[in-house]
């Protein structure tokens, strides 16, 4: 695609205007110039669970602890944490903080922020299970389940404490400074006062939103060199990318698989790309097609399937083929699991349970994932299955999908606690409309006995057995083919050779901007 350059720099000019430096000032500052597929819609890290605001989160606040590279635990604002008895965790705070405010950190800003995400309507069924958080002194505080939960930690990389006092109050309107306004203009949504690297300088929403370096971060063992920040959305995706590879920014996110090779034969540019941990997956719902309830047939549809070949040819690489729901990394992944793909073994299967010569099926799929499901009504169709293949947009598709209105459906999920036990709980667990449970479960697949062993593993506090219980219910799952998984969804980031991206980049997909090195020229 040709881009008109004009037009380019006009945008990223715009951005940047009021972000000029003096010469003396950007020879001294370094600056990073960013350019997201969208702006953070809120300054209130509790109005909205997404990518943008944790993003935005990690970097002007601070988590209790944050999760690394190899998904394990780092500390943060807690520097240490232990289970008292199997209801009550303590965590220990890290004392000498302050917010940009001047406030110092402590642990009532803790119960503030806690208290606060209770309330939320995008957190509050996150932290439903915490009954009861307790200042115990100004660095201690203790955390209170109503029953053992073993995902506490999981839970305190959500917590990124705000500044109590800084909030609290009504602003000159009258209004309390600590409401939550979902796509309103609250205080919240316009001030901030973290403890992280940055402090927000400009924001204009959806134009440009500008960050300077903290000056009293407390992390002094943090290799960042970024001092300024400008971050432009740019919702076009080949607009973004062409405005890595002119220069006028120097990192972008995402990028899209149709250009990954553009990025990589540019010499001036740099690409990394990771596993992601966000499965793609098929239901066979069970209720509709009698065939289904035979495990012989979704075996034989499991085996149809080319995991590897939709993974090289559809997604270009961008996908990590899967055998299961858990990616490496989470506790209940089984290492031996992998893609089944025998043709011969499929018609084999098929040929037992009585059904050589196949039969219809309806399936369902976003518009966006046509090329998939087209690939696999063609793979089926080996097997001798004719395939009513439909597709339709976000906006349709969802509501067909809760009404299970075809015989197969395709479904993305990410576990919002990054642990294995999320995935079951809603796309495999035995439907139930009073608890929740199998709310996505497309597949209407039922095994009651794997239902209580996940019950039980959410009560495990020793974590090497609650590791081997949820690798037990992953490899029942595969032996039943209760679902088809696809893969789990790459992901992609570029810049500029002098930005060293990849060592604060992660399978959550926020980078840890606070800690970026740039190069000198």
């Amino acid at each position: 695609m040709t881009l008109n350059k004009t037009l380019l720099a006009s945008v990223i000019g715009a951005a940047m205007t009021t972000a000029a430096l003096s010469p003396a000032a950007a020879q001294a500052e370094t600056t990073l110039r960013m350019a997201y597929d969208a702006d953070p819609v809120s300054l209130d890290i509790h109005e909205q669970l997404s990518g943008g605001i944790l993003q935005l989160s990690h970097m002007t606040f601070d988590p209790l602890v944050r999760w690394t590279r190899d998904l394990e635990f780092e500390p943060r604002l807690a520097t240490d944490w232990e289970q008292v008895d199997p209801t009550t965790m303590r965590m220990t705070l890290r004392e000498g903080v302050e917010f940009h405010s001047g406030n110092a950190f402590t642990a009532e800003d803790v119960v503030w922020t806690v208290e606060r995400l209770k309330r939320s309507p995008d957190f509050k069924a996150i932290f439903e299970p915490i009954a009861e958080v307790t200042a115990v002194d100004a660095h201690t505080v203790e955390f209170t389940t109503a029953k053992p939960y073993p995902l506490l930690p999981n839970l305190a990389t959500y917590i990124f404490p705000m500044d109590s006092a800084f909030y609290s109050g009504n602003d000159a309107d009258g209004d309390p400074k600590d409401e939550i306004v979902k796509n309103g203009n609250s205080y919240a949504s316009r001030h901030l006062s973290g403890t992280g690297p940055y402090e927000v300088t400009d924001r204009r929403q959806g134009v440009r939103i500008a960050f300077e370096r903290n000056d009293a971060y407390w992390d002094e063992s943090s290799p960042g060199n970024v001092d300024r920040i400008v971050m432009t959305p740019i919702s076009e995706n080949a607009t973004r990318v062409a405005a890595l590879l002119s220069g006028d920014v120097d990192f972008i996110a995402p990028v899209p698989p149709n250009d990954l090779a553009r990025i990589r034969a540019d010499e001036d540019a740099k690409l990394v790309t990771m596993s992601g941990t966000r499965i793609i997956l098929f239901h066979m719902n069970q209720q509709r097609v009698e065939a289904f309830q035979d495990p012989r047939v979704r075996q034989a549809f499991a085996y149809a399937i080319n995991q590897q070949g939709i993974a090289d040819r559809l997604m270009k690489g961008f996908a990590t083929p899967a055998a299961q729901f858990s990616p490496q990394g989470y506790a209940g992944h089984v290492d031996s699991l992998a893609p089944r793909h025998d043709l011969e073994k499929a018609k084999q299967l098929m040929a037992e349970a009585g059904y050589e010569d196949g039969f219809e099926i309806t399936m369902m799929a976003h518009v966006n994932d046509a090329k998939i499901a087209q690939a696999v009504a063609a793979m089926l169709a080996r097997i001798n299955v004719s395939v009513d293949l439909k597709t339709l947009p976000k906006a349709q598709y969802w509501g067909e999908y809760d009404d299970r209105a075809a015989d197969m459906m395709m479904i993305g999920w990410h576990a919002d606690t990054e642990d294995s036990a999320n995935f079951h709980e809603y796309l495999t667990a035995c439907p139930d409309a009073d608890s929740g449970a199998g709310q996505y479960n497309a597949g209407n697949y039922c095994n009651p006995e794997l239902d209580q062993l996940v019950a039980e593993a959410n009560l495990e506090v020793d974590l090497a057995k609650r590791a081997e219980m949820l690798q037990q219910v992953e490899q029942a799952l595969y032996d039943d083919a209760a679902f088809i998984p696809l893969h789990w969804q790459d992901l992609a980031w570029a810049a500029t050779d002098n930005a060293d991206i990849a060592p604060v980049l992660n399978v959550m997909n926020f980078p840890y901007l606070g800690d970026l090195v740039i190069a000198e020229e």
